[in-house]
């Protein structure tokens, strides 16, 4: 039987952490959708487009081949329903993102009782998109968190 996973997040940017946990993943499902989610409540620095572009070329260089790239505008969810995906990946850097990951796949099970979430620790639990954009935003080298095809669109 094949198996269909999910991995959403905003990816404003997408970084070596977030590379690190679609490595992981993609050894266990037989397709994977990394999912740009749409925030209403958040404001984007990075083009979802142009991110989805820079992310299908990291993967294509990773070798990933079991992995797509799309945006979701609404319900992650639902977009998982849709995909017929019964798996929900996340990243976990420490016990805060657990509680609040807990806190999603609650609410998530409201909407598509056959949505699992499954966690994956992180490796570098100091490595963020927020931590990115700050050192960005104070002009600092951040080519060692981010994939090179990322890096353009920062």
């Amino acid at each position: 039987m094949s198996s269909t996973a999910i991995y959403p997040g905003s990816f404003d940017p997408f970084t070596n952490g977030h590379l690190d946990i679609v490595r992981k993943a993609a050894r266990l499902f037989d397709t994977l959708y990394v999912v740009i989610g749409i925030n209403t409540a958040k404001g984007r620095s990075c083009d979802p487009e142009l991110m989805r572009m820079a992310i299908e070329e990291v993967l294509q260089q990773e070798g990933l081949f079991n992995c797509r790239v799309d945006i979701c505008r609404g319900l992650v969810a639902e977009f998982a329903a849709e995909k017929g995906a019964r798996y929900m990946v996340r990243g976990l850097r420490n016990n805060m993102d657990y509680n609040y990951e807990e806190n999603i796949a609650e609410v998530n099970k409201l909407i598509n009782p056959d949505l699992e979430s499954i966690y994956f620790r992180a490796d570098n639990v100091a490595l963020s998109s927020s931590m990115v954009k700050e050192l960005h935003a104070f002009h600092r080298d951040v080519s060692a968190y981010v994939p090179a095809p990322v890096l353009p669109f920062l």
